[in-house]
């Protein structure tokens, strides 16, 4: 084998090898599980590529198995999958040539050789092959210089890049995925290409770009992805929004810093702490706001006064557009997004319980995320200054714990609900219940009257009474 595999992996690929001589055709390992076998990265997806049929091949292997696994198989591709019971997952497909409708990135496919199949691919370092065959099994078959171009960390076409792009659109953002996931560098001819491909971006499903989107977000340092796709101008077309945030602005010598790299910054630090991509999102759209709420104030400066609500409400729609799940996960990143300035606000002043409590009741379960987006959000040029901010939010920290372990606030419901206040008044949904609920919370999280339904009922007693409500 000219590529490192366990003895898991090549018992699987003999297993295959014999398939394959069995219905007497060649057969490749090919693709991302050779490149990333060279690199050193786990992977446990393998594609195989026949020069024959790959729904057959792929049949043929499933009866060596005990038990047999399940072909998943899609006629209309020539493609099957067969997933094992450790999880690894095994694609088998046709060796195929390819032409495009310059409308469609769907292509027009017709059966091929190897060097058609490897000529098809997007970058030289996937196009990478191992044979399986009985004459040359484990050898690595490299037309395009694919594992010069792992050493060197360069992303590049095997073919005319402009072609490539302009062919498949989609692998303009597979090249920017694989330099962000990989860290390497994409070479200047075919970065060149992107950007002259740019508006074939508009061709491709916004399902297929919001997938490579999350990829690059969920990568070890997301902002090496973002700001290609920004300096690609393919951001400019996928999410115009981040691109508003690019550009500081200087009136009277007062200034702001370039919110677009401030952003990408955040990313970053809240990469080092979690790999929730839900979280990461917030990230990305805690300001979103700011280009739409900037103003300038003589003698002070610009303001973003309320961006965070703004911001907040613009993240149904961004998530909408982007054909991102409108459920929890929206919700979830609507609500940091509209709290992510609270914790860093409370480092400034004296905390009292009371703000504390606020915090803890309006944040719920989602407090620790809260806090991540906060602690990422602390960046400046000025270590001392980090540094400061971040000795002042653990302190915010230890009072969350604190004021926490005594009131309980997280998830906690007043004493007095809605149908009590009804009950008690004779009264139906209405405004004045609303008013008499929202004064006893306040008044329990203001620390006014103790959190107990004693003290809570006597309050709401009074409120009434200022209503003119009477008791039945």
């Amino acid at each position: 084998m000219d590529i490192n595999c366990t003895d898991r992996e090549i018992f699987l690929l003999k297993k295959i090898a014999a398939a394959a001589q069995d219905l007497g055709i060649d057969a490749y390992l090919i693709g991302g599980f050779v490149r990333d076998k060279i690199i050193g990265r786990p992977t446990k997806d393998a594609d195989i590529v026949c020069l024959g049929d790959g729904i057959e091949l792929a049949c043929k292997v499933a009866e060596r198995f005990n038990p047999k696994p399940t072909v998943a198989y899609f006629k209309t591709f020539g493609t099957a999958q067969i997933k094992l019971e450790d999880g690894f997952e095994i694609e088998f497909v046709g060796a195929r040539k390819e032409s495009y409708d310059f409308d469609s990135r769907k292509p027009v496919v017709a059966p091929g050789t190897l060097e058609d199949d490897q000529n098809r691919r997007d970058f030289t370092i996937n196009a990478l092959a191992i044979s399986l065959n009985k004459n040359d099994f484990g050898r690595l078959i490299d037309p395009f210089c694919g594992l010069v171009d792992i050493e060197r960390g360069i992303i590049e076409t095997p073919l005319a890049p402009l072609q490539t792009f302009s062919d498949d659109p989609l692998r303009m953002m597979r090249a920017i995925r694989f330099a962000t996931q990989l860290n390497f560098t994409i070479a200047p001819v075919t970065f060149q290409a992107i950007i002259d491909n740019a508006a074939r971006i508009k061709i491709v499903s916004q399902e297929r770009i919001t997938d490579e989107l999350n990829k690059i977000l969920l990568a070890k340092k997301p902002s090496i992805g973002l700001d290609l796709l920004s300096k690609s101008g393919l951001m400019t077309i996928i999410f115009p929004q981040i691109m508003a945030l690019h550009g500081a602005e200087y009136v009277d010598g007062l200034g702001h810093k370039d919110n677009f790299y401030h952003t990408l910054q955040v990313i970053d630090n809240i990469a080092e702490n979690t790999d929730d991509l839900w979280l990461r999102w917030a990230a990305l759209l805690h300001d979103i706001a700011k280009p739409a709420t900037k103003r300038f104030e003589v003698g002070h400066g610009f303001t973003f006064h309320g961006h965070e609500v703004v911001g907040a409400r613009m993240v149904p729609k961004i998530f909408a557009r982007l054909k991102l799940p409108l459920n929890d996960k929206m919700r979830l990143v609507q609500k940091l997004v509209e709290l992510h300035l609270r914790p860093i606000s409370l480092t400034k002043e004296n905390i009292t319980d009371s703000a504390i409590r606020r915090l803890l009741f309006d944040a719920g379960e989602d407090i620790e995320s809260l806090m991540l987006l906060c602690s990422a959000d602390i960046t400046s040029k000025n270590k001392q200054k980090v540094k400061r901010y971040l000795q002042n939010f653990e302190l915010v920290k230890e009072r969350l714990k604190e004021v926490e372990e005594k009131d309980h606030i997280r998830n906690w419901q007043p004493p007095i609900t809605g149908e009590i206040i009804m009950q008690t008044f004779n009264l139906s949904p209405s405004k004045p219940v609303g008013v008499i609920k929202d004064a006893i919370r306040n008044a329990i999280l203001d620390g006014v009257i103790p959190n107990s339904y004693e003290e809570a009922f006597q309050f709401m007693l009074k409120q009434a009474e200022e209503l003119n409500l009477k008791p039945i």
